[in-house]
Parts: structure tokens; C-alpha cells; sequence
């Protein structure tokens, strides 16, 4: 990351992160969804499950799948993919809409069974996971993997069942649902990042 130019200029003259590009699906991404606060349990579980599906590959890789994710995981409603069964296994290994990664299905299934239990705990996976929103962190300079607030996320994740909630995993899925403001400063969207999360919108 470190011989990446830190903000590019779109076509439309507007700054942002380099990491988006000019994929017009990422740039909509990165302006309208990454860094923007979410309190959605069904959001927040289709992030972290895409995430782990990200492990060995782009974030573009999986964006680019994400409609067909959501078709094949019950739009991530994490009650449904719970009771999902081993023929439902066996059919997702063969959509090539996918990532055919049976590990990475099989634990979609158990994390769907495992946030069952956090939101019964917790009263809503929002309510557990913000908890771990870390303190305001330093301007970002484009090379934080991991904090030791996605390290204690991972922890406890992993002591409660989860898999495929590495550190880094789970520090991207802080960034992208604006548990810390990682667009970079002069990025057009760090501001509008910014003001949600001081009012709390989360």
C-alpha cells in the first residue's frame, strides 16, 4: 500500500481513496456505503460473512458477487441461514454465482447460528459490536490491518464460535461499517463520514 497514491481524482474532478479506482460499482461503494455508520443487524452480519468470503481475495472480487450472495444467503438474514441444512450446502459449493468455498459456506451457516445467540444476548448484534468501536484513532495514512480493538473483536468472536473473524478481517469490517473513519483526509466522503458518526447515526 505504502507506493499507492494516497487520493486520486475522478473523472467527475472529486478526490477519494486510491483503493476504489474508476469501477464505477466500487466508486459508488466507497462514496455511499464504506466508513458510513450501521446499526442493521442484517447488515452488519452480511458485512462480516462477505468479509470472510474476502480472505485470499479483492473486496472488488466480492462486490461484484455481492446480489448473488444475497439471493443465495437469504439476504443474509441470519435466522434463516442459521437453519440452513447440508443439502442447502451442497447446492451453494455448485452456484458459480459464488465463491464455491465450502469452508467459508459452512461457516456462514455456523456464524448465522452463533450471532442468534449474541443478539438474544445482547439484545442485537449493533448492540455487540459497536461496543468495540475503538477510540478516535490517529488520521489514517493507509496502512492499519488491524487494531487492537479488532483483535479483541476477533477474540471474543472466536471464543463464541465464529470463524473466519480474523483480526484483519474484523478491522475491514470496522472500517466499512464506520466504526472508525478510515477514508482518508481530502477524500470526499470523510466529512459526510464524519458528521454521522459525531451525531451518532449509526
Amino acid at each position: 500500500m505504502a507506493d499507492q497514491p494516497r487520493l486520486i481524482t475522478g473523472t467527475d474532478g472529486q478526490s477519494r481513496c486510491w483503493w476504489c479506482g474508476d469501477d464505477p460499482q466500487y466508486v459508488a461503494y466507497h462514496d455511499r456505503e464504506w466508513g458510513f455508520p450501521v446499526d442493521d443487524d442484517v447488515r452488519l452480519f452480511e458485512k462480516i460473512c462477505l468479509e470472510g468470503f474476502q480472505a485470499g481475495l479483492s473486496w472488488i472480487t466480492v462486490l461484484r458477487k455481492r446480489e448473488d450472495f444475497r439471493k443465495a444467503f437469504a439476504g443474509f438474514e441470519f435466522t434463516q441461514v442459521a437453519r440452513f441444512t447440508d443439502a442447502k450446502v451442497e447446492r451453494l459449493v455448485t452456484n458459480a454465482k459464488i465463491i464455491r468455498h465450502r469452508g467459508k459456506i459452512e461457516s456462514t451457516i455456523n456464524n448465522a447460528q452463533q450471532a442468534l445467540k449474541l443478539a438474544d444476548e445482547f439484545g442485537s448484534l449493533a448492540a455487540f459490536f459497536w461496543q468495540y468501536e475503538p477510540d478516535p484513532q490517529p488520521v489514517f495514512d493507509g496502512c492499519r490491518s488491524m487494531t487492537p480493538e479488532s483483535k479483541a473483536l476477533s477474540k471474543e468472536l472466536k471464543r463464541r464460535g465464529w470463524s473466519f473473524v480474523g483480526p484483519t478481517t474484523c478491522y475491514a469490517f470496522m472500517q466499512a461499517m464506520g466504526m472508525v473513519n478510515d477514508h482518508l483526509p481530502g477524500c470526499l466522503a470523510s466529512s459526510a463520514v464524519e458528521q454521522m458518526r459525531t451525531r451518532g447515526s449509526k
